[in-house]
């Protein structure tokens, strides 16, 4: 019987985020979530069960609003890097989610970790 697209999906970030569970334990996860028109990334303290800081395409400062492309993911990365600095968090953890990591999730890791956030 053939998966859907979904069960697949649900799978795959269950599977990614128990792995880094198990190896990243006390750190805070950069989380991913990308639809089709836009992106967000939330850091996530898993212990206190609170989030740190958030990014999203949404902002209107940001100047993507509503684009959910490579350049938009980047100037997200940007600001999370620069957030995270803020709430005192140098280093995380990256939950791609069930999402692959290329294109857009990629750009975004490589923004964030370009301005100083370690990962």
């Amino acid at each position: 019987m053939a998966n859907s697209k979904r069960t697949l999906f649900l799978k795959r970030r269950l599977r990614v985020r128990n792995k880094l569970r198990k190896m990243n334990a006390g750190r805070p996860r950069l989380s991913v979530h990308r639809s089709n028109k836009n992106i967000s990334v939330q850091l996530i303290d898993d212990v206190n069960g609170v989030t740190l800081a958030s990014a999203s395409s949404l902002e209107k400062d940001l100047g993507v609003l509503g684009k959910n492309n490579v350049e938009a993911a980047a100037k997200v990365g940007t600001a999370i890097a620069e957030r995270a600095k803020k709430a005192g968090v140098e280093e995380c953890y990256f939950d791609r989610g069930g999402f692959l990591f290329h294109g857009k999730v990629k750009a975004l890791a490589d923004a964030a970790r370009e301005n100083g956030l370690k990962f």
